[in-house]
């Protein structure tokens, strides 16, 4: 089996997990990416695979990862700070945006630092 076999194996079960977990129904994610209810029915019961720009709906309408979704990762996680800030900056006045691209640097930085500090030890 290739790994594009697993993927596809993986996603429907990932889908359907992540949507529970979120509490939303197939209506409801449908809402949230702009995609007819059918499709979220259908990526679920594995009859259809998502374009990439539909898997990337999928991600940020249940804020995880692509990678969970396609078994890349085993956690069901959360987007992290760095990528909801990253992807908030269009909303944002560009003093705000600036000063979020610089948390987001520094934020970025700390398990580097820490990598570094620990061996030193």
């Amino acid at each position: 089996m290739s790994a594009s076999d697993g993927a596809a194996e993986v996603f429907p079960l990932r889908l359907q997990t992540a949507r529970n977990r979120r509490g939303l129904s197939q209506q409801e994610l449908a809402a949230r990416t702009g995609l007819p209810p059918s499709s979220i029915s259908h990526f679920e019961g594995g009859a259809r695979k998502p374009s990439f720009d539909n898997l990337r709906r999928l991600a940020n309408a249940l804020e995880v990862s692509t990678d969970y979704l396609l078994g890349r990762v085993e956690e069901l996680q959360a987007i992290s700070g760095v990528d909801m800030l990253n992807r908030h900056l269009k909303d944002v006045d560009p003093g705000v945006a600036e000063a979020m691209r610089r948390m987001a640097d520094l934020l970025d930085q700390l398990p580097a630092q820490k990598k570094t500090k620990n061996d030193g030890e």
